[in-house]
């Protein structure tokens, strides 16, 4: 698909059942998007609480020394599912939405045969030399003796296959259009059981093999979950409405060439959350690295709406390009970028205008990152402005453009970032990670104008201008007044938020605050009659 096609002109049958046909499939995926994204918000939300919660209580137990080592091996452990994954989960969320939407899911399970068998022998294979040689167990944990190493390592390869498979059948799940069974298992049901886990250990025995177990345990019960949730996805939409049978399923060759791009810049994604730290443990000090990973928790935290929504469209857009009306995906994006925009955009002005106070939260020190902060923050405002236009261009099918725009952005933060972490500390890690989530969100941007997608419209326009006049005037008076202060950033903030509410209130037709409403009574009201 190199465009959005015309739409047909035929009689005025013809026309109003297109109209009614367009206007259904617009319903469905603006309210399947409301109600999966603010389930997505809160399960991202719940994720980041109890994180920081199983990080105080295995420091708590095992003291920084101890902590270091379990962290380690659940980085190495994430990354490494995550990259075993060959690209499957974005894979499925896009084919078997279009396979529903084509065929009733006739070829769901031909999908699954396709793509659960190679993650499985990926990330057995990977995990059989973190099972076998104690010079890697070493390599990768340094800090611990040798024995003790070598368990933990050994302990993380056993759960690397469950991990993974249980990884890829969450993304069939996201392609019947749900992201309950995903934020159910993956942000809110292991989160929370891990710090039920850990907390008898730390008080009856901690040690840092027990604590491993209590991360690694929950990925038994999430791997069921996903394949329960998958079963019923399937039951439900069994004999369901299709397309007229003509379709095949993608094959082997076609849902790989797709996937093998997405898994490499998936490694790309992940590389480029962790490079800075790397860069900055290798060519500063430990400290600068310590304060540069808190930046980065805060300015992910404000991105965490718009990777909600990023959970709750894409298999809407899939299945709208698949059925034919690329209008109606047109509008979900823009409609949710809109979304994105005014909800996300004031928080990257506050956390601007007070970044010592902000980062105090974290305790003495870490004030030195406010530059970085500021600079990550304007970069975000870029990176949410284009609304989740990398998901559009990976559901168009064109996961080589996405592996260009990953690929060049993380170029670009390795490039800039060796140059100028070791000058600027941590302010040069972040300009590093900010050019990069430029450029990679700028190009992304102008690939989805290339397919023929429109992001900016006249709402687009009303949520920028509320979320910044509406933010920016309290906040930057605040801070002229009071300075970085606690007191500035608590009176910045709360007329900030007095300012963001009318300016709302005032907008609400432009920026569809009712169709917004309707949907969320709709869903509720669905909701209650499932129950009763």
């Amino acid at each position: 698909m190199t465009g959005i096609r015309p739409a047909a002109h035929g009689g005025g049958t013809a026309d109003g059942a297109a109209s009614g046909a367009a206007a259904g499939a617009r319903a469905r995926g603006v309210t399947a998007t409301v109600r999966g994204g603010w389930f997505g918000f809160a399960g991202s939300a719940v994720n980041a609480l109890f994180g920081f919660l199983l990080v105080a209580v295995v420091t708590r137990g095992l003291g920084a020394h101890g902590a270091g080592a379990v962290f380690a091996a659940v980085a190495a452990f994430t990354i490494v599912s995550n990259a075993c994954k060959l690209g499957a989960d974005t894979a499925l969320v896009r084919f078997v939405s279009r396979d529903l939407e084509l065929t009733g899911g006739a070829g769901v399970p031909a999908l699954l045969r396709t793509a659960v068998p190679p993650a499985l022998a990926a990330s057995t294979a990977c995990a059989a030399p973190l099972f076998l040689s104690p010079a890697l167990a070493t390599w990768l944990l340094p800090g611990l003796p040798a024995g003790q190493a070598l368990a933990v390592v050994r302990l993380f390869a056993l759960f690397l296959p469950v991990a993974t498979v249980s990884l890829v059948l969450l993304g069939a799940t996201r392609g019947y259009g749900s992201v309950v069974p995903f934020v159910g298992v993956e942000q809110i049901g292991k989160p929370v059981l891990r710090v039920v886990l850990a907390l008898p250990l730390v008080l009856l025995a901690p040690s840092v093999l027990a604590l491993s177990a209590a991360w690694l345990a929950p990925a038994l019960l999430g791997a069921a979950a996903a394949w329960v949730s998958l079963r019923r996805s399937r039951a439900a939409r069994r004999g369901g409405a299709g397309g007229p049978g003509e379709e095949r399923p993608a094959g082997p060759g076609e849902f790989w060439s797709f996937a093998g791009p997405r898994a490499l810049s998936s490694v790309f994604d992940i590389a480029a959350v962790w490079i800075g730290v790397i860069l900055l443990s290798a060519l500063g000090t430990g400290a600068e690295a310590g304060v540069y990973t808190a930046v980065g928790r805060l300015v992910t935290a404000g991105t965490l709406l718009q990777l909600a929504v990023r959970l709750a469209v894409a298999a809407q857009i899939s299945r709208l390009l698949a059925a034919g009306p690329e209008r109606e995906a047109e509008h979900l994006h823009r409609l949710s970028t809109r979304w994105i925009v005014l909800f996300s955009w004031p928080l990257f002005v506050m956390l601007a205008a007070f970044p010592a106070t902000v980062l105090s939260l974290f305790g003495p020190g870490f004030g030195q990152g406010a530059a970085a902060l500021v600079v990550l923050s304007a970069a975000c405002v870029v990176n949410v402005g284009v609304g989740n236009a990398q998901t559009v261009v990976l559901m168009a099918g064109r996961s080589t453009w996405n592996l260009a725009t990953a690929g060049a952005g993380f170029a670009v933060q390795l490039g800039a970032g060796i140059w100028l972490a070791p000058r600027y500390g941590v302010t040069g890690a972040a300009l590093a990670w900010g050019l990069a989530i430029v450029v990679d969100n700028t190009a992304s941007a102008l690939l989805v104008r290339r397919l023929g997608f429109r992001t900016a419209d006249r709402g687009y326009l009303h949520a920028a201008a509320v979320a910044v006049a509406a933010v920016a005037p309290p906040a930057l008076t605040a801070r002229l007044l009071w300075g970085d202060t606690p007191w500035g950033a608590a009176l910045g903030g709360a007329f900030a938020v007095c300012g963001f509410c009318a300016a709302v209130w005032r907008y609400r037709v432009p920026l569809g605050v009712g169709e917004f409403l309707r949907t969320l009574r709709k869903g509720s009201e669905g909701k209650s009659r499932r129950s009763s």
